[in-house]
Parts: structure tokens; sequence; C-alpha cells
């Protein structure tokens, strides 16, 4: 699964390697393509807001595209460091919160027919983050722990996925945010206590 993974991410950068040549010619830093990123996905969340999903959804392709070219750009102008991984990373918690608080917003608006979109929301949010969380808490304790079925880049497809579509649709997208989010972060927890417990035995 994760190789598959890593052919779609091979895949997408190839087809980004124009714009990124492109970037990279003109002097645009790395971290100036995830600003304009950061500010797109604000924008998206807005629209979202307000009752515009498509508009938003849209807006969010277009960030997430952003996402992708200035890990890219960074890696082509040699410009790859610690501190543009960590707040790369930081953006992508602010952008994510934007998201799902503008579709708590939105939810609201609907009435009481907008609990449950309300509730998946804040279950899918938590199992998010958790799955961030989990993540960077193994890897400063040295341990590898990139496994799980939804990762971001999943999350944010299936999200932009439900809201072009919107209805419907919208709301089964976010109640299996909910489940696989946690199960996600189950299955690093898992994951980690495995590895843990090797070391350990190694340990002793």
């Amino acid at each position: 699964m994760l190789a598959d993974k890593g052919a779609i991410k091979t895949r997408l950068r190839a087809l980004l390697d124009p714009a990124v040549l492109a970037l990279s010619r003109l002097g645009v830093p790395p971290l100036a393509v995830t600003l304009i990123g950061l500010a797109l996905g604000l924008a998206g969340a807005v629209f979202i807001a307000r009752g515009s999903l498509f508009i938003g959804g849209v807006i969010l392709i277009v960030s997430g595209v952003c996402d992708t070219l200035d890990g890219s750009l960074a890696r082509r102008t040699a410009r790859e460091s610690v501190f543009g991984a960590f707040i790369d990373s930081t953006i992508d918690r602010i952008t994510e919160i934007a998201v799902f608080g503008a579709l708590i917003v939105y939810s609201f608006d609907l009435g009481a027919g907008g609990r449950l979109e309300v509730i998946a929301c804040l279950v899918a949010i938590t199992g998010s983050f958790l799955t961030s969380y989990t993540r960077a808490r193994a890897e400063g304790l040295g341990f590898e722990c990139r496994v799980g079925w939804l990762e971001r880049p999943e999350r944010v497809a299936l999200l932009v996925l439900g809201l072009l579509i919107g209805g419907t649709t919208l709301l089964v997208v976010l109640w299996f945010l909910a489940l696989f989010t946690m199960l996600t972060a189950l299955q690093r927890v898992l994951h980690v206590r495995r590895l843990a417990a090797a070391k350990d035995r190694s340990a002793s």
C-alpha cells in the first residue's frame, strides 16, 4: 500500500515538474509557495463557511497543489531545511482546522439537519490530529511511523470530493473520515507498541 502511495506521489511530482522548474527560474522561494497555499486554504474555508462548497473545494485543490510544489521546489533549489519541514506541517494543521471549522459553521446554518455533520466534523478533526500526533510523537522517540490508511493526502482528496459533490455525499465522506482517521491513529499506536516492545526486548 505504501508503495502505491509512493508511486502516486512520484507521478504527481512529475506532472508538476514544469511548474517547479518555472518557479525555480523565477527565484520564487519555497516558503512563498507555502504561504500562498495557506492563503488559498483559508480562502477556501471562507467560501465553505458561506455555503459555496464547490468553489471552496476547487480552491482547496489549488492549495493542495501548492502544498506539493513547495517541497519539490525546496528540493530542486537545495533549500530543504528542518524549519521548512516544520513550518509546512504546522501550516497543514492550520488549513485543516480552518476547513473543518468552516464545515462546522456551514452545518450550524443548516439547523437541526446539520447536527450529524457537526458531530462527524468534530470526530474527523480529532482523528486527523491524532493521526498526525501519533506519527510526530513516534518519530520524536526514534520510531518510523508512516503506516495507516488515511494520511493527509488521502484525507484532503476525500474531503475535496465531498465538497465538489455536496449533499449526502459530503455527509458520507465526513463520517468515513471520522471512522478511518480514528482507525489510522489506532493503527499507528499498535505499530509503535510493537516497535517499542521489540526495542525493549533487544535492550534487555
